[in-house]
């Protein structure tokens, strides 16, 4: 009977070793790289394959398209373009929110206000985009369903607010504010609700960005003895902050790199034990 369970055993570890390599290839093969070049006269969505090959461009328009992200599924881009001719209050071009599919096509504006709005960030679910908008006199957050609509505010405060960043369940976000003054990272609910300073520093901290597993984040401090920006990281609660980088030159825009096994519906999580994988549902 040990002989066949250990035998099982062996086969069943090879079939999800299989599997977990095939899903590997798979996602690794569909990794695309989305970017901002004006090699054709001005700002325009690019996209590429993670090696730099099949480069295509997506927007074709003579205003201005940047700050490409992503949709959790891949199918889709949001993106700002001033692409609507109008000017805001300060005379300045104004940039709207778009979404397209991720092949360039069925481009949409999503927010539509003649006030700049900007740094789309999809929740992990891609059910919903948070913002950065000054429609209502100064910058604030703001979130909207997925395809522009329930456009509402979530931060209310004379100081700017910026930097939209979803915990990986969707829960809360973190952003950075200058309300105290000098830049701090904040934490709310994903309606607004429960605004917390994390940092509380006298120095500027900024751009925040939550690990994976949504226990730790990522930020840029200026706390440094030299005062140049190097890159820290805190527990999500904004205890025990340390420096990641101390360099003496300027350290910006930390990124977590989520693993390949991300891709899993937002529902399940993979855990991996020994040869072994369990979905916890």
């Amino acid at each position: 009977m040990q002989r066949r369970d250990k035998l099982t055993y062996m086969i069943l570890a090879s079939v999800v070793v299989l599997g977990l390599t095939l899903l590997m290839v798979n996602v690794d093969a569909q990794a695309r790289i989305a970017f901002v070049s004006d090699r054709d006269g001005n700002a325009e969505i690019y996209v590429m394959d993670a090696d730099g090959g099949n480069q295509q461009r997506l927007t074709n328009n003579r205003h201005g398209d940047a700050s490409p992200s992503w949709s959790p599924d891949g199918k889709r881009i949001a993106f700002i373009s001033d692409r609507d001719g109008h000017v805001n209050i300060r005379d300045s071009p104004n940039y709207e929110i778009y979404v397209m599919d991720a092949d360039g096509g069925n481009q949409l504006n999503l927010t539509n206000d003649p006030h700049n709005d900007k740094s789309p960030s999809w929740s992990p679910d891609g059910q919903r985009i948070a913002f950065v908008s000054i429609r209502d006199g100064n910058q604030d957050i703001y979130v909207m369903d997925a395809d522009g609509d329930n456009q509402r505010r979530l931060t209310h405060h004379d100081r700017s607010d910026m930097d939209p960043s979803w915990s990986p369940d969707g829960k809360r976000i973190a952003f950075t504010s200058g309300r105290d003054i000098n830049a701090e990272i904040y934490v709310m609910d994903a309606d607004g609700g429960n605004q917390q300073n994390l940092t509380n520093h006298p120095d500027a901290d900024r751009s925040p960005s939550w690990s994976p597993n949504g226990k730790r984040i990522a930020f840029v401090s200026n706390r440094t003895r030299d005062l140049n920006p190097d890159i820290f990281v805190m527990d999500a609660d904004g205890s025990n902050p340390r420096n990641l980088t101390n360099h003496p030159e300027d350290e910006e825009n930390p990124a977590w790199l989520n693993p390949v096994l991300s891709v899993s519906p937002a529902d399940k999580t993979f855990t991996i034990w020994g040869q072994l994988k369990q979905i916890n549902r």
